[in-house]
């Protein structure tokens, strides 16, 4: 780091060699101490994603939900991006630039997100604020007492942080900020599996079950015993009174719109959404078009593999007995994750000839967390905390097997392992020179572009074998294809939900 000096100091220094920047340097280092003051804020303002990216500082301690917290935080955004508009950013090149194109988009878009009250809806039709904490088992370091110390504080502040979010919850029903009620069909799923009696049952209790050589055995029996009584105490019944509020009170106080477009400043809020997740300035209704474009350009290939099958009927009698066919779908998670696991080695063995580095982490087949497999998607891979003795998971969800078809498996595996985002993420964490806001950190076109990009390697590499395989990558191609139509009708062009339901399933 070089520094600023003086006229007078300048002079005196000529002679034995100047510290003093140029313009570019000292916008170059006051950058890249913006990106680490950011960093660390971070960390601070939310110890448990600290904890996900291998900072345990703060691993004694839950994220403040307060209405002070959030407007101190987006007051301190809105700082930083005036620091970045002092910035002459056009003496930027290569990867500085990116650096900076990609953290003002990522200020921006904080900010963005606080204008349009995201914090009142801290939910999903599939996870939410509650599912991340049965995280902490994974993630945390379990090696000395003191780690066991800091998860029981993190336990017992769980009954704050389940009443700060609640407020937020209530608060945004209020203001109009609610989720559509159909989406929360069947969401006690993912709160029920940590309503226990027996604290040993709990989840949150695995750490207890067995301890490292480096807590002594004098302390095993007393940490056990502080474990299940904040498990008994603060955890479960927070699980229980965030159940009655969500079926009693959340759950029938949402709206019964859809459409992102009924929230206050919804279409705004929409069209912020898309610049957000495409990273380009493309309106609803051209991303509605690009659906249906290329809903049209995939239908043509599936028709072409029917016609390679020989089977006899139009599209919707071929949908219908892939959709009914025994023979496509497994009879046990043990089938369906054994598949999996030989679907992920075989491409295992072509990744040499295609990629001239590969990433020191391994990964693992497992299936999707039973509190989590109601609401969750087919597959998803889950990367470790950095520092951590863990491999990389490809969760395959083996809830609801009629649901499973082994056509779109290879796609799949090929999507969330490798050469997908196991391949992609590992990759990133291990680069150097880059700052942490972008070694952590993603942009969905960038990650679900790769992924699909990786089902795609399966047919440069002649690894869709049978013709229903690549019927499968279809399925996925046009599942997305359609997802642009139906999200676009749906919060922008004013679908009804049966509409959208139609769409899908005469195309997927």
């Amino acid at each position: 780091m070089c520094r600023r000096i003086d006229a007078g100091v300048l002079f005196l220094t000529l002679g034995v060699g100047s510290m003093a920047c140029t313009g570019e340097e000292y916008a170059r280092n006051s950058l890249e101490q913006t990106y680490e003051e950011a960093w660390d804020f971070r960390m601070r303002e939310n110890p448990l994603w600290a904890t996900a990216v291998g900072v345990h500082d703060y691993n004694d301690r839950l994220p403040s939900q307060t209405p002070e917290d959030i407007e101190r935080r987006a007051a301190y955004w809105e700082q930083v991006a005036e620091r970045l508009d002092g910035f002459d950013a056009a003496g930027l090149e290569g990867a500085e630039s990116i650096n900076y194109r990609i953290f003002r988009r990522q200020v921006e878009d904080r900010l963005a997100g606080h204008r349009f009250r995201e914090h009142l809806m801290p939910i999903t039709s599939e996870t939410g604020f509650h599912t991340s904490l049965a995280w902490m088992p994974e993630q945390m370091p379990f090696r000395t007492p003191q780690d066991y110390r800091n998860y029981l504080a993190r336990l017992r502040a769980v009954p704050t942080y389940f009443e700060q979010y609640t407020a937020l919850m209530k608060s945004g029903l209020e203001q109009g900020y609610g989720l559509p009620r159909v989406v929360l069909d069947g969401y006690e799923s993912t709160i029920q599996p940590h309503i226990v009696q027996d604290p040993s049952e709990s989840i949150f209790f695995q750490p207890f079950r067995e301890f490292p050589t480096a807590v002594p055995e004098s302390e095993r029996a007393g940490l056990r015993s502080q474990g299940e009584a904040a498990i008994r105490e603060a955890v479960t019944p927070s699980f229980r009174g965030f159940l009655d509020f969500m079926l009693n009170e959340y759950i029938p106080g949402c709206r019964e719109s859809v459409g992102a477009s009924e929230l206050p400043e919804g279409r705004d809020y929409y069209a912020y959404l898309i610049r957000h997740h495409t990273t380009l300035d493309l309106s609803a209704e051209d991303v509605h078009q690009i659906g249906l474009d290329e809903v049209a350009r995939i239908r043509a290939e599936m028709e072409e593999v029917i016609r390679q099958v020989d089977f006899e009927g139009d599209f919707a009698a071929f949908l219908e007995f892939l959709r009914t066919d025994p023979r496509f779908y497994p009879r046990t998670a043990e089938e369906l994750l054994k598949q999996a696991s030989w679907i992920a080695k075989r491409m295992d063995g072509k990744l040499p000839a295609l990629f001239g580095k590969l990433p020191r982490l391994p990964y693992t087949v497992a299936p999707v967390p039973d509190h989590i497999a109601p609401k969750y998607t087919a597959g998803r891979y889950v990367g470790p905390p950095p520092g951590s003795t863990l491999p990389g998971y490809y969760w395959v969800n083996t809830y609801a097997l009629e649901s499973r078809p082994l056509y779109a498996l290879p796609a799949l595996t090929l999507h969330e392992a490798v050469p997908g985002h196991h391949l992609q993420n590992a990759l990133r964490q291990e680069l150097t020179g880059l700052p942490d806001f972008r070694r952590f950190s993603g942009i969905n076109a960038y990650g679900e572009g790769w992924g699909l990009y990786s089902e795609f390697l399966g047919v440069e590499t002649d690894f869709y074998e049978d013709p229903y395989d690549n019927f499968g990558r279809l399925t996925y191609e046009m599942w997305r294809a359609c997802r642009l139509v139906v999200d676009t009708g749906i919060h922008a062009k004013g679908w009804t939900r049966e509409q959208a339901l139609e769409f899908m399933a005469a195309n997927t």
